[in-house]
């Protein structure tokens, strides 16, 4: 089978197509696979890493705030819509692709778009809650609109042909154990919190937390994980401001970057952290409690929506960031272990979410299509 998938921007459009392809390698050999990417994106770095093809066309999205500037860079998006399509059937031609799958992100709309338009199959996947603008557009005449969470089917039209397949999890991860994460990592018989607001960091999110490992640190309650980021080298400093010697408190584990991940979040017993789409995934993969606080900078708001998916089936709790403080988020930790059996509980709704076979469904649908496709040639 020879599949082209298209989508990027961010992690969370990126790592679901890296995943399904990743499987479809490892599943059946003989399939040809091309990632059509944004020319300048994360995806020109990362795809071509994980070992597949990569072909680019140069794609913007649409500026909504009335500005001199973004007049501007509208008319040049206006440019490349043209330029992209163009790029995006030359593509298409010289690969012919048996089926594509979109994942999201603006790169996607122009290359489904003309796959459709050629007579090709189209499948597209939706990470989350709230459906995307790219993925609404093209869900109307795709093939298939594979959901990862079962709320956002009622977001599309009527027409469109939704199937709850899940968001793909890292193998790594799903297959983590708690207790020997829990060794290797040196903890003791205390809970863990892991908190981490994203790569690059969220300020609203350290702030707070610097609170949190403050109180951790003088109760001696919890054993506390907390990746900062990229850009908030500030943060040592802020919990020595406020009087943390991290020297005198091992409970109690600051980093720029948590490269073991999935060791870390078998081993936690509650998470804190943004409500990303594969994030909220990955947490119902292990049946982990979680506080989550959306970012409030992402379109349409979808991360709240992420995680009112879990929130309304007790699999979660929520802070808005609006109403985040040191305060707050320590009553709520607090008041998740002060419960006997709180944590376990909210674990034991999330998992019950979890779909552990995202990538042998949406396989399963590909193959389908491509059937179907064949069958009217």
């Amino acid at each position: 089978m020879r599949v082209l998938f298209a989508g990027g921007g961010t992690a969370g459009h990126i790592n679901p197509a890296l995943a399904i392809a990743g499987y479809l390698r490892e599943m059946e050999p003989d399939s040809v696979i091309l990632y059509v990417g944004n020319e300048g994106g994360m995806e020109e770095r990362l795809v071509p890493a994980a070992g597949f093809d990569f072909r680019s066309v140069k794609i913007s999205g649409f500026q909504r705030k009335l500005s001199l500037q973004n007049i501007k860079r509208n008319m040049q998006t206006m440019v490349r819509v043209v330029t992209s399509t163009q790029q995006a059937k030359k593509i298409i031609r010289e690969f012919k692709p048996d089926i594509c799958v979109g994942t999201g992100g603006y790169v996607s709309g122009p290359v489904i778009r003309e796959a459709m338009k050629l007579g090709i199959p189209a499948v597209i996947h939706e990470q989350n809650a709230y459906p995307g603008v790219t993925n609404k557009m093209l869900a109307k005449k795709a093939s298939r609109v594979m959901l990862a969470v079962a709320d956002a089917q009622r977001h599309f039209d009527a027409g469109a042909r939704c199937i709850l397949t899940g968001n793909p999890v890292r193998q790594e991860l799903s297959r983590a154990d708690k207790e020997d994460s829990r060794r290797t990592l040196g903890l003791d018989a205390r809970p863990l919190i892991l908190s981490f607001g994203g790569s690059l960091g969220a300020r609203s999110v350290n702030e707070a937390v610097a609170d949190l490992l403050v109180r951790s640190a003088r109760t001696g309650k919890y054993q506390h994980i907390h990746g900062y980021g990229q850009y908030a080298k500030w943060m040592p400093q802020l919990v020595a401001d406020k009087g943390l010697d991290l020297k005198e408190y091992p409970n109690i584990e600051l980093r720029e970057y948590i490269h073991n991940m999935p060791e870390c979040m078998a081993a936690a017993d509650l998470v804190i952290c943004r409500a990303g789409a594969i994030t909220l995934s990955e947490l119902q993969a292990l049946g982990k409690a979680s506080i989550l606080i959306p970012s409030p900078n992402v379109a349409e708001n979808h991360q709240y929506h992420n995680a009112m998916a879990l929130v309304k089936r007790n699999a979660a709790v929520l802070i808005e960031e609006k109403d985040l403080t040191g305060e707050l988020l320590w009553q709520k930790v607090e008041e998740i272990f002060a419960r006997p059996g709180g944590a376990e509980e909210l674990g034991a709704n999330a998992a019950k979410m979890a779909i552990p076979d995202a990538c042998q469904r949406i396989a399963a649908i590909m193959h389908e299509v491509v059937r179907e496709q064949r069958s009217r040639s």
